[in-house]
């Protein structure tokens, strides 16, 4: 496993978000639009968690995002940030908060 800096990792902006709607992208199955509050402000994202997860059921979820990654063009949209999940043996599990806090929070 390669090592970064302190600094390096201060770099990253991780937020808490809530999902406020997320829709199938068509033509995509693996793909997920999700519009999520940051606390300040709404962003699309673009989330390739379509097989693991239903649209209806993401609305209201809180989950963290790298606020400040680039946007990239991806299935013709452009995605505002990343969301954060692990790939275990049970399958895909969304990083979150264990309680409700509120969304735009910075991860310490």
């Amino acid at each position: 496993m390669a090592e970064i800096s302190y600094m390096d990792f201060k770099k990253m902006d991780l937020r808490v978000a809530v999902i406020k709607t997320a829709e199938h992208i068509e033509g995509y199955s693996k793909l997920l639009k999700l519009i999520i509050d940051l606390g300040v402000e709404e962003r699309t994202l673009v989330a390739g968690i379509a097989l693991q997860y239903k649209a209806e059921d993401l609305p209201g979820k809180r989950i963290i995002v790298v606020a400040n990654l680039e946007p990239k063009a991806i299935a013709g949209l452009t995605s505002q940030g990343m969301l954060l999940a692990v790939l275990g043996k049970d399958g895909l599990s969304l990083l979150a908060p264990d309680r409700e806090v509120e969304a735009g929070l910075r991860v310490e």
